[in-house]
């Protein structure tokens, strides 16, 4: 691997700008070595004038000194001085050059380089100064941990709880933590335990058991929470410290490789004076980090592994995920199976004419919609693993944007051998159940056939509740979680992954009416002779409604929330939209159901402005896109897909695929396509605009992390100083 390729891939994404621009500088050097190599062609092929002069002799009797100036001269190609600007200091190499062509531009070779010096140096510094700022606050956390767990210890002993007497318990109140500093009780007096209410339950039992609880309960209970939330705090600490030593390791690196580069084509050693100018440097010379690195590895082993420093160290950096063959096996197996399974399933329809059965619209009423369930899921699952390729391919962070734990997120090897999975069982099932007829004898459709969907809903379900760490349980949780927060939107605090799943869920309307129609057919429906009643029900009718709304009106409570807290009034306009949506698919799907002139052009007023005002919203807050004034016309500045054409495409694409509303309001009919499979196509279209739409919203984020080098995540603190509280109120 090239040093290029290994450098861009260890870079922090969020960080990229900050690094040195190793293109750049390449690219003046190559100027350099085209004029260089012009200037040699044009001098033709001159003897020098040493060529000329008399032979010294091969042994020499005299040892004559070697003039050291001629020595250094090649070393002295540049020099390197440091200077204050503003206050701070930086470094300026002095290219000395000879009177001959093409000096200008190793002078901007020069230049560049200490621009880019300068720049790596003060962001480093900068970082430096934040991290060490965090490491004093992270000591305050431990004394108040400290003293809370002797406290904990102290009333243990007094309610009879320990053998250990009350003596030692009052020797431990001086027990050192280091060689300069000790933890009396007090602290707890000077602190203040921060209280979260992030769920409906906690509020709840903060406000019920607050007044029951003794001081020892109420110490023990809040030393696992504050020994839980300084865990989390630590480990993104000493993540942070580990990209910031290899932040100054790879600059330095790239400083090297680039002047040696330099030596190579000039034929000089001005790499000599640079590396020692940056090996003097605050980024050179700088130990701050390592010794910090090394206090929070025996801090963290000692009060949070039990000086296990195994299992310290394995919380601290967790192994990096190893890509198995075997999944790429499983991909191929399940790969060909579906394709299998697909051509036989073709091949029995002809060979058999099913089509031309007397039961195939039968089949199509009340089977096809079953099987439609599996195809929306599978679609969806494609579509997000061809979002996290591109989004791997081109260096957008979405483990940290979504919050994954480090090494638990599926890559797209993972999803897609999830989805062929899938797709396989699908399959097999649909080809199982391909009976057009009953059976003569008992005039009934075989019950094992006909239960075979619904068993492998019930299997997909078992699966993803299952507690064992089988089939990606992290993921399986994860995704459980935020599910369960999106149903209970507005008593949860909306992070990205929340709301980010909720617009998936709003992709899939008709998998939701999908699984209704389950309940209703195996639930009240004839299944052995596939008839049902459920299309006139009136309660059937009513849940059609709700299902449809249920996704729009969660993402609705979650702008709510979220414009409550952050009172940010663009929460509310994005509301509006979903709201707005809300009321075009009810009248859609009034029209669907009762049809009528009013509900006809109800329809047609909201689907429009819903159509508009989703537009708007997803290329230009979502995608950011249609900026007039950036670098790039009516896109964006920063791009990270380089083909501009792609964003064009996807604009025009997303508005297309959003006017697929008009088969239900236009009532379009095509004679050799079932109204259930025409459903499912339109249905399958807002799947994939989901999927494009997936891609470039994550891209925006990720450019607004780069924008702000945010590239970890902030762990809120369990302890706050009454005397930081005061002047935070003040």
């Amino acid at each position: 691997m090239k040093f290029k390729e290994e450098y861009e891939s260890q870079m922090v994404p969020e960080w990229q700008e900050a690094y040195m621009n190793y293109d750049d500088l390449k690219t003046l050097l190559k100027n350099i070595q085209q004029i260089r190599q012009t200037r040699k062609q044009n001098a033709g092929v001159k003897r020098t004038m040493t060529l000329y002069r008399a032979f010294s002799g091969l042994v020499q009797r005299h040892n004559f000194p070697i003039n050291p100036s001629r020595k250094e001269s090649e070393s002295q190609h540049i020099f390197v001085n440091s200077m204050n600007e503003n206050g701070e200091r930086g470094y300026d190499a002095t290219y000395l050059p000879l009177p001959e062509e093409g000096a200008e531009c190793e002078k901007e070779y020069f230049r560049k380089l200490d621009e880019e010096f300068n720049k790596v140096e003060k962001f480093y510094k900068s970082k430096v100064e934040e991290v060490m700022d965090e490491a004093e606050n992270l000591s305050k956390q431990m004394d108040a941990l400290i003293a809370f767990r002797l406290k904990a210890d102290i009333l243990q002993g007094q309610s009879g709880e320990s053998d250990v007497s009350e003596p030692k318990f009052e020797e431990r109140k001086l027990k050192t933590v280091n060689a300069n500093k000790t933890v009396p009780l007090d602290i707890i007096g000077q602190v203040k335990v921060n209280q979260t209410f992030a769920t409906p339950a906690s509020m709840v039992r903060n406000v019920v058991y607050a007044s029951r609880m003794t001081e020892e309960d109420y110490i023990k209970e809040n030393v696992k929470k504050v020994e839980k939330q300084l865990n989390e705090a630590f480990a993104e600490f000493y993540l942070r410290l580990r990209h910031l030593k290899s932040y100054s390791f790879l600059n330095i690196l790239a400083f090297s490789k680039i002047m040696k580069k330099y030596d190579k084509i000039t034929s000089t050693k001005a790499s000599d004076s640079y590396m020692k100018m940056v090996d003097k440097s605050y980024l050179g010379s700088s130990n701050e980090v390592t010794k910090l690195m090394e206090r929070v590895e025996a801090t963290f082993i000692k009060h949070f592994a039990s000086s296990n420093r195994r299992k310290g160290m394995d919380i601290l950096r967790p192994k990096t995920k190893i890509e198995r063959h075997r999944i790429s096996f499983c991909i191929g197996l399940f790969v060909g199976c579906s394709i299998a399974l697909v051509l036989g399933l073709i091949l029995i329809i002809q060979a058999r004419k099913l089509l031309d059965k007397k039961g195939q619209a039968q089949y199509m009423e009340n089977m096809f919609p079953l099987y439609s369930f599996f195809a929306f899921v599978v679609l969806h699952m494609l579509m997000y693993a061809g979002n996290v390729y591109f989004w791997r391919l081109y260096r957008v962070n979405y483990p940290f944007i979504f919050g994954f734990k480090q090494g638990t997120e599926l890559g797209y090897r993972e999803v897609l051998l999830v989805s062929f999975g899938l797709a396989t069982l699908a399959l097999t099932s649909v080809i199982s159940n391909l009976d057009m007829e009953m059976n003569p004898q008992t005039e009934e459709y075989e019950a094992l056939t006909e239960l075979l969907p619904l068993g492998l809903v019930l299997l997909v379900t078992v699966i993803m509740i299952c507690p064992f760490n089988i089939i990606y349980r992290s993921s399986r949780f994860f995704f459980l979680v935020c599910l369960f927060r999106c149903i209970a939107a507005p008593f949860y605090k909306v992070t990205l992954q929340d709301f980010f799943l909720a617009d998936q869920l709003t992709s899939q309307v008709q998998a939701f009416r999908s699984l209704e129609f389950y309940i209703c057919y195996f639930g009240w429906g004839d299944f052995k002779h596939r008839e049902n009643h459920c299309k006139s029900s009136s309660v059937y009718k009513f849940f059609y409604f709700v299902v449809a709304i249920i996704p729009y009106w969660s993402r609705f409570l979650q702008c709510f929330r979220r414009l409550v807290e952050e009172r940010d009034p663009m929460q509310g306009y994005n509301g509006l939209k979903y709201f707005v949506a809300i009321i075009a698919i009810s009248s859609r799907t009034a029209y669907s159901l009762y049809k009528g002139f009013n509900w006809q052009i109800t329809s047609w007023i909201f689907s429009i402005i819903a159509t508009i005002y989703g537009t708007y919203w997803d290329l230009i807050m979502d995608w950011g896109l249609l900026q007039r004034q950036s670098k790039n016309p009516w896109l964006r500045d920063k791009l990270l897909v380089p083909n501009k054409s792609v964003y064009f495409v996807a604009m025009v694409v997303n508005v297309l695929l959003r006017l697929a509303w008009l088969q239900t309001v236009l009532n379009i009919r095509v004679s050799f396509i079932h109204k259930e499979t025409l459903i499912t196509i339109v249905a399958s279209l807002e799947i994939i605009r989901r999927g494009i739409w997936n891609f470039f919203r994550l891209e925006n984020e990720h450019l607004n992390n780069v924008g702000k080098f945010r590239a970890f995540k902030s762990v809120p603190l369990p302890f706050t100083y009454h005397e930081a509280a005061n002047d935070h109120d003040n």
